[in-house]
């Protein structure tokens, strides 16, 4: 294992800020996987670390293959996290909101500069991604439809969904589609949830990453997944529920579960009163993707995406 600092800035007040890489193997650059970019992305820097534990081992066993290194970058934000604020703590700017990045510009763009400065030359590219709401994701890889995007890649993470979804304006910034740009085939895996550990789902995005390291005969170690013929989500078959009010939230159903056309999945309570505001219902026959986790919501605030049946 080598350990090596990608990006390191002075501080006046405590030590050094560092981001770190664990690379391990020789040779031509295969896989880098990025852990955390926001303060809150817990479960993302976890996984990362454990992954760093797994490649320690396997490279042990002389189990990565010969010309093969693969690289972990577990947290790119640590100040954030140290202080438990989701974005750059100082302006509350969002790193994955600056790439390529600018070395002569602000913090963030010199932080994202110095990120993709290494990441940029590798062959896959994995980014441990977190949704910009609070709530449970079915766990699946993502891809920005760019053009240069691989479906048949991305079904070998062995994920029952695989997403894409057309850019906005502002995903030219995102590491993922840059990523995409300078020639790397970049996925983004959504391990259920974010800022608390789901000691299941951390096991299922390693499963997953290793099923896909396996594929592309990077290590050869023995997958505890089965291929399957994912379902592919797009704008398309995704339905948005959205509140109708604001109040207190009672979510009835969970992300994965079925649920039928006019079923009940939620319900908002009056804050002060405690009396019934609305029950929400599901529109369609499908399974539930995403499903917020806060008590609290306000009016038009997305609660629910389902996948059509």
């Amino acid at each position: 294992m080598k350990v090596q600092t990608i990006f390191r800035m002075s501080s006046p007040y405590r030590d050094d800020f560092r981001v770190k890489a664990y690379t391990f193997g020789e040779g031509e650059k295969s896989l880098c996987i990025v852990g955390s970019m926001r303060g809150d992305e817990i479960q993302q820097q976890y996984i990362a670390s454990r992954m760093v534990d797994v490649l320690q081992q396997l490279e042990a066993q002389d189990a990565i293959k010969p010309n093969c290194s693969i690289s972990v970058v577990p947290s790119v934000n640590p100040f954030s996290m140290n202080l438990e604020k989701r974005f750059w703590a100082l302006d509350n700017t969002d790193i994955n909101r600056m790439f390529p990045g600018y070395g002569q510009g602000e913090t963030t763009q010199r932080i994202a500069s110095g990120l993709f400065e290494f990441v940029k030359d590798f062959s896959y590219g994995v980014q441990l991604a977190s949704y910009y709401l609070p709530g449970h994701f079915l766990p699946h890889i993502r891809m920005i439809h760019t053009g240069f995007e691989d479906v048949e890649d991305a079904k070998e993470f062995g994920f029952p969904y695989v997403a894409i979804r057309e850019p906005e304006p502002f995903d030219t910034v995102l590491l993922n589609y840059n990523w995409q740009i300078w020639d790397t085939k970049a996925f983004s895996l959504y391990a259920g949830t974010t800022d608390v550990i789901d000691h299941s789902m951390v096991q299922v995005a390693i499963d997953a990453l290793l099923h896909f390291m396996v594929k592309k005969g990077l290590v050869a170690t023995k997958s505890k997944i089965e291929d399957v013929e994912p379902i592919l989500v797009t704008n398309k078959n995704l339905v948005n529920i959205q509140a109708p009010h604001a109040g207190i939230l009672i979510i009835e159903k969970n992300a994965g579960m079925q649920v039928k056309k006019g079923e009940a999945i939620a319900r908002i309570m009056h804050p002060y009163e405690g009396k019934l505001v609305c029950e929400i219902q599901s529109p369609v026959d499908g399974t539930l993707f995403f499903v917020r986790n806060k008590s609290i919501t306000f009016q038009n605030t997305l609660l629910f995406r389902i996948i059509k049946d």
